[in-house]
C-alpha cells in the first residue's frame, strides 16, 4: 500500500507482531490515533458532530467488548463480571517521580500482564521500542473544550510505533522533545496541580503508549470516572495527613483533582484540619506539593493496586 505514510506501515507491521491484534483492532487503532481530537471530542460530547458520529463510537465499544467477552480475556476474567468502555481503554495515576522515570527509559523493555498494576483485562502491558522517541502532542481534550487550561502540548507520546505515527499525521500540533523537555513538562505540569496519567489502550497494541497530563475541568477520562466509568486506576498510593502539621488553610483541597480533601472547621477540644477521603484519594501526590505545612505524605495502600514504578519492575525482571 504504497500511499500510506511510514510511520502507518510501521504500525502495520507492530500490529502484524503482536498477538491476538485483529484486522478491527489495527482499524479502530489507527482511526484513533490518524483523528484523536475527532475521537475524543466525541467521547466528551463536545464535537460538533457528536450527535452524528456517536452511534458510530458507540458500535466501536460494543464491538471491542463482544471481542474481549468470546475470549481475548484470561478465562477467569472473562467470565467476571460484564465489560466496560474502561476496561478496553484506561489510565494508571502515576506520581511525578514515577511518570519522569517512564520518560527516562534508557532501554527496550517489554513487561506483560501487569495486571496486579494495572487491573483490566486488557491493554495493561507496558512494551518501549525507541522509548527516547517522545512526542509532545496537544492534549485532544483541552483541545476539545471552549476554555481549555493552558498550555496544550502536555500529552507525551512515548516510543514506536507511537511517537513516529503522531508526529507524522498531527506536525501541526506534535513536536519531538527530549527526555529532559518531557521531564520538564512533567515538572511544570505537576506544579499546576494537574495529574499525571499513563495510558493504556486495546486498539494501541493493547500496551503504553501516552503520559497525559490531566485537569478535572478538561480530561475526558476524568470525566467518565465522575460518571461511573473507572477509567482510572489509582497510584497504588493515598495521602496521609498529619493533623499536628496542618494548618487548614485549604491548598490541598483546592488543589486536588479528584475531590477527596476537605477542611472541618473547629470543633470543641479540637483544631481545624483538613482530611482525605481514602476512597476517593487517587494518590497522584499534588496535594503532597501543594502544602506549605509539609503536613501531606503519600503511603503505600496494599489494597490497591500496585505503583506503575518502572525502574522496579526492570529491576525485578532482571533478577
Amino acid at each position: 500500500m504504497p500511499f500510506l505514510r511510514p510511520s502507518t506501515h510501521a504500525f502495520i507491521r507492530e500490529g502484524r507482531r503482536t498477538p491476538g491484534y485483529s484486522l478491527f483492532d489495527l482499524l479502530h487503532g489507527y482511526v484513533y490515533a490518524a483523528w484523536p481530537y475527532l475521537y475524543i471530542g466525541i467521547g466528551t460530547g463536545e464535537h460538533r458532530l457528536t450527535q452524528f458520529l456517536r452511534p458510530l463510537a458507540a458500535w466501536l465499544e460494543r464491538r471491542a467488548l463482544r471481542k474481549l467477552g468470546a475470549g481475548d480475556a484470561p478465562a477467569a476474567l472473562a467470565a467476571a463480571e460484564p465489560r466496560t468502555f474502561a476496561d478496553t481503554y484506561h489510565g494508571k495515576v502515576v506520581t511525578l517521580q514515577s511518570a519522569t522515570q517512564l520518560v527516562s527509559v534508557k532501554q527496550e523493555i517489554s513487561l506483560l500482564n501487569l495486571e496486579h498494576i494495572v487491573p483490566y483485562p486488557v491493554a495493561r502491558d507496558i512494551i518501549l521500542k525507541n522509548p527516547d522517541h517522545i512526542v509532545a502532542l496537544e492534549c485532544p481534550c483541552r483541545a476539545a473544550r471552549a476554555n481549555p487550561c493552558l498550555p496544550l502540548d502536555v500529552c507525551l507520546i512515548i516510543g514506536e510505533p507511537f511517537a513516529s505515527f503522531v508526529a507524522e499525521h498531527h506536525g501541526r500540533r506534535a513536536r519531538w522533545v527530549a527526555a529532559g523537555e518531557a521531564s520538564e513538562i512533567l515538572r511544570d505540569e505537576h506544579g499546576r496541580g494537574h495529574v499525571h496519567h499513563a495510558f493504556f489502550k486495546d486498539a494501541m497494541l493493547g500496551r503504553f503508549y501516552a503520559i497525559c497530563n490531566c485537569c478535572a475541568c478538561c480530561c475526558g477520562a476524568m470525566q467518565a470516572q465522575r460518571n461511573g466509568v473507572p477509567m482510572l486506576a489509582s497510584s497504588g498510593y493515598v495521602a496521609q495527613m498529619d493533623s499536628d502539621r496542618c494548618a487548614a488553610c485549604g491548598e490541598c483541597a483546592a488543589h486536588c483533582q479528584f475531590g477527596a480533601i476537605r477542611v472541618d472547621g473547629a470543633a470543641a477540644g479540637s483544631a481545624a484540619s483538613a482530611h482525605v477521603d481514602r476512597v476517593a484519594c487517587m494518590g497522584c501526590g499534588v496535594c503532597v506539593s501543594s502544602c506549605p505545612a509539609g503536613a501531606i505524605s503519600l503511603g503505600r495502600d496494599p489494597a490497591r493496586p500496585a505503583p506503575l514504578e518502572i525502574e522496579q519492575l526492570l529491576a525485578e525482571a532482571l533478577g
